[in-house]
């Protein structure tokens, strides 16, 4: 019997060894990718219009009038969010510049280079997040 608890306890003690082992490789593989790789970390994940609709539809089964409607209902609520967040922009450009030009202040010439790309790709990124959620 004492044999038996033994062998139960490090068969479980293995297992839970095991499982952080996963969990942290994993953990440190997305560590790895985003911050050392240079990979860059997803920006804004919002879901498109499309992408509301063919889930809702597919959750729901809605029918062709429904679909018409909730894409009226879609398109409606996401152009009050944009009326109301629109006189924003221009704050929201002018702090993101004025971080920007504090952050490049402490790199030297050759990190400012560096952090120029990064930004461009930033930029270029948070453009194509634009347009997908502008262009439905």
């Amino acid at each position: 019997m004492k044999n038996t608890k033994a062998r139960l306890e490090a068969a479980a003690l293995f297992l839970v060894v095991f499982a952080l082992g996963a969990v942290f490789g994993a953990l440190g593989s997305r560590v790895w990718n985003q911050r050392v790789s240079g990979e860059p970390a997803a920006i804004n994940t919002k879901p498109t219009r499309n992408q509301v609709m063919e889930d809702l539809t597919q959750r729901l089964q809605l029918t062709p009038e429904q679909k018409k409607q909730v894409a009226v209902a879609i398109d409606d609520t996401r152009a009050k969010w944009q009326a109301l967040y629109a006189p924003l922009d221009g704050q929201r450009e002018a702090i993101r510049q004025e971080g920007r030009a504090k952050m490049r202040a402490a790199l030297t010439p050759e990190q400012q280079e560096k952090f120029d790309e990064f930004l461009k790709r930033l930029d270029e990124q948070r453009k194509k997040e634009a347009e997908k959620q502008s262009g439905h």
